[in-house]
């Protein structure tokens, strides 16, 4: 009896052991991998795009069940100009987390600036879903529609993102191309003077080829310089 009663408290306490020394490992992992993050965006935010890589790649590496990491390492891809390798990590992160709206953000803007138009849309009303509030699947719901030809759905989603982000221009500008299209020059002037009075720097032509990095086409952007000059 007392043999067993031993053998149970030893079994007991080396169980004991090997959990704590598991959650240990654990959290020594996932204090390594937050270590291998902030390199990985300090090196991005410094233009040290292949350390950077390297370095999330690594945290993704020692914590593959945190999906916010494969967002950081997608991300930076796409920064780094390798959106075909980007697109494949955050593949990853939705086969793991196909209810992380960050993750479809961020793919929805990489199927956009490659005119993936279709997976654009579908990317982003999942995330719009997700988070009805979510102003950048409106944004860039109003550029794909937009582009599409679907101008009606381009104007509901940029009024949408403009409501939810009063002091960014970029929805304005989305909104204006949009009412142009679709025959309506008044309000789209109207509107993109609403962009100029946030931003005085759009009302330089030249400025606006910057739009590029907010996912707009080429022939948006030159939409969007007609409406300008429509302005004089």
């Amino acid at each position: 009896m007392r043999r067993a009663v031993a053998q149970t408290i030893l079994i007991t306490t080396l169980l004991s052991l090997s959990w704590d020394g598991f959650s240990t490992a654990k959290l020594a992992l996932a204090q390594s991998a937050a270590q291998y993050r902030e390199s990985g965006i300090a090196y991005r935010d410094q233009g040290q795009m292949t350390e950077a890589i390297a370095a999330l790649q690594k945290a993704v590496e020692l914590e593959p069940d945190y999906i916010p990491g494969y967002v950081n390492l997608g991300w930076t891809l796409h920064l780094a100009g390798q959106d075909r390798e980007a697109a494949d990590v955050l593949q990853t992160a939705i086969q793991r987390d196909p209810f992380h709206v960050q993750t479809f953000n961020a793919i929805g803007i990489i199927y956009l600036v490659n005119n993936d138009l279709a997976g654009a849309v579908l990317a982003h009303n999942w995330a719009k879903f997700l988070k009805p509030d979510n102003e950048i699947a409106h944004y860039n719901l109003s550029l794909a529609y937009q582009r599409v030809g679907e101008f009606d759905w381009a104007i509901e989603a940029a009024t949408q993102a403009a409501a939810l982000e009063p002091e960014n221009p970029h929805p304005l500008v989305a909104l204006a191309i949009a009412h142009w299209d679709e025959g309506d020059q008044a309000t789209a002037q109207h509107v993109y003077q609403q962009a100029i009075d946030l931003d005085s720097r759009y009302a330089d032509s030249g400025f606006l080829d910057y739009l590029n990095e907010a996912g707009f086409s080429p022939d948006q952007i030159e939409k969007s310089k007609q409406v300008l000059r429509s302005l004089s």
